[in-house]
Formats: C-alpha cells, structure tokens, sequence
C-alpha cells in the first residue's frame, strides 16, 4: 500500500471545498463569495503545482 501524500491530499481537498463554494456563491447571489473561491482554487492548483515540481509524486 502507498504512502498517503498529505500535502496533495489537503490542497485537492480545498480544490474541492471551492467548487462546493461557487455552488453556494451562485445560490446566495454572492460575489464575494466567488472571488474567494476563485481565489483558493488558483493558489490550491498554484501549489500543487509547485509542490510537484520541487517533489516529483511516484
């Protein structure tokens, strides 16, 4: 069994936590929910990202 990869494991976890969040930004009619959305899911893709360069996932 492999090793659990936490660091991957929590940023696909806020990816996925901002998806939910345009759901509810488009339900309450929010904005600034949205920008904050988009905001956690650009930096959690922008550090797996990074995260993967400087360690190379096997």
């Amino acid at each position: 069994m492999r090793k659990i990869n936490w660091t991957l494991l929590f940023l696909a976890f806020l990816a996925t936590a901002s998806i939910v969040a345009y759901g509810v930004a488009v339900a309450e009619r929010s904005f600034m929910i949205a920008i904050i959305a988009t905001i956690v899911l650009y930096s959690s893709f922008k550090g797996a990202s990074n995260y993967r360069k400087r360690k190379p996932v096997a």
